[in-house]
């Protein structure tokens, strides 16, 4: 197949590279030998080097193993950004079981699916958030659940002493064995968990490597990593991506304006991997209180559309320039970016990265490679498409097909090879860089007592790139206000789920089954 985006890969960074058949933790211990006094974390004020770190990992590692876990097994973490996130994730690596990725966000009917679709047995939680487990725990398969706190005396910390147990010795096959499990959702709103291998995710971290390369020195990038670890762009492009080059993972447990500026000022970071809200957020606040960003050498966005007036600005205000991407969990996740140096194209998601092959098909039968410029389905293939969904057969086979992953996403390339997303197959919204289905929403509404019908559509919204509306249809005579379904909305989902804005109607539109329609309800609201 022609791929005329080979010409505009910069100078420096390669077309083509070679992936080797290793574990995720065997690329790490490379690092390790490589970068072994060198910073590896910094956490407001606390550091650890490359060889700190790795003490710490076996001996977590080896108590995971004391406490019975084995390889297949699944270990469930739900952090946010803090050291223990990376010492968790490596140790149940080596220890050959498959990380769950769980946002800590996440309410109590949401942890519970997951959980119990991946049948994971151990659970490493902050313990501020033990409540909503404790909730749920009887109904899952959980028989141990570890707590990590800021303060000492908890759990965690007794399993990052040195207790002279045995390191485990498990054999990995890097192409079939699951590191990861990425849950994501579908049409049907249920979450599906991306199986995503070691082979998978070192891919991807050597491509994302690629994209960078000529920009890159080892051993002494440091990350403003902000982007939560839970969420496949920050495992990938924040954590694993780092420690390959040897940087210094700089933690942020979460996004806030004016802590992320002090974190800049006192760290100077010279990447950072962010999403568009927070480009957004900074670049509002530079305008009342201007603040050096000229530390920050490579900028990338990810997780959402950046709106191209964001782009230009921050480029100006910065004084780098900003390579927007695209990636999804089914692919560990990135797959086109746009180039570092040399041509870079406002609005689009740049080009294929390294080993990575894509192209435009008909949205009829997916058969057919459409020409330059004419809108169809994106289908991408390469070493870090994922093995497929966990325990769902069907739902696989329609989206791996001969080896490409239909993306779901509508999609356009021009001569350049630079390919642009002009939206999206299925409904799904994203909302400061977190996909929220709309099903999950409205079958939460659809549970209070006073609402008969309910849709749930993404509005355009300038912070948060698209932001949920609720239009919704009361029964008979029944009073409601905005305010009161959003705070039922709140307590029973994750805050990036929740409307923030319903609609009330007397009716929505339907087709002629009977289905409600989004398509005809968009249009009576002028979207």
């Amino acid at each position: 197949m022609a791929r005329p985006w080979l010409k505009h890969v910069p100078e420096g960074n390669p077309k083509e590279i070679d992936i080797p058949v290793i574990s995720v933790p065997q690329l790490f211990a490379e690092s390790v030998h490589k970068y072994s006094n060198h910073t590896a974390i910094t956490f407001f004020n606390d550091t650890y080097s490359y060889k700190q770190l790795d003490s710490m990992i076996k001996n977590v590692a080896r108590s995971l193993f004391n406490l019975g876990v084995n390889k297949g097994d699944r270990v469930a973490l739900m952090l946010p950004n803090c050291p223990q996130y990376p010492i968790s994730y490596y140790a149940a690596l080596i220890c050959g079981a498959t990380v769950v990725q769980i946002n800590p966000m996440y309410k109590s009917n949401e942890l519970l699916h997951v959980i119990n679709d991946s049948e994971a047995e151990v659970l490493i939680v902050l313990d501020q958030l033990l409540p909503a487990v404790e909730e749920i725990k009887g109904s899952t398969f959980l028989t141990t659940i570890i707590p990590v706190s800021f303060e000492s005396g908890c759990k965690f910390n007794d399993l990052l002493k040195d207790h002279g147990l045995p390191m485990p010795n498990v054999s990995i096959n890097p192409k079939e064995d699951i590191a990861v499990l990425q849950y994501t959702g579908g049409t049907t709103g249920r979450s599906k968990g991306a199986m995503l291998t070691h082979y998978n995710l070192v891919a991807n971290i050597l491509q994302s490597y690629g994209t960078s390369q000529c920009r890159t020195k080892l051993g002494y990038e440091r990350v403003l990593t902000i982007s939560p670890l839970f969420h496949v762009y920050g495992m990938t492009s924040c954590m694993n991506l780092t420690f390959y080059i040897g940087g210094n993972v700089i933690l942020v447990p979460r996004f806030e304006v004016e802590q992320t500026v002090k974190v800049i000022a006192q760290t100077k970071p010279t990447i950072f991997p962010g999403v568009p809200t927070m480009y957004i957020a900074l670049l509002n606040y530079y305008k009342e209180n201007p603040f050096n960003l000229s530390c920050l050498r490579t900028c990338t966005s990810g997780s959402a559309p950046l709106p191209i007036e964001v782009l230009n600005q921050f480029n100006e205000t910065s004084g780098t320039k900003v390579a927007e991407g695209f990636g999804l969990s089914e692919a560990s996740p990135v797959t086109h970016r746009n180039p570092i140096k040399g041509l870079q194209k406002p609005g689009s998601i740049g080009i294929p990265i390294p080993n990575t092959d894509a192209k435009i098909v008909d949205l009829l039968t997916g058969d057919k490679t459409l020409p330059i410029g004419e809108v169809g389905e994106l289908v991408v293939s390469g070493p870090q498409i994922m093995k497929g969904y966990w325990k769902m057969p069907e739902e696989t086979k329609q989206v791996l097909r001969d080896g490409w992953l239909y993306t779901g996403d509508l999609a356009k390339m021009d001569e350049d090879g630079f390919f642009y997303i002009v939206g999206r197959k299925k409904e799904m919204i994203i909302a400061s860089g977190y996909n929220v289905y709309p099903i999950e929403v409205e079958d939460v509404i659809y549970t209070h007592p006073k609402v008969f019908e309910a849709a749930v559509i993404g509005v355009p919204d300038q912070y948060r790139s698209e932001t949920v509306k609720a239009v919704v249809v009361l029964k008979g005579n029944e009073q409601l206000s905005e305010e009161e379904l959003i705070q039922f909305c709140r307590e029973r989902l994750a805050a990036y789920k929740v409307p923030r804005f319903i609609e009330f109607v007397s009716e929505l539109p339907k087709t002629a089954v009977g289905k409600i329609s989004k398509r005809m309800l968009k249009e009576q609201l002028h979207l």
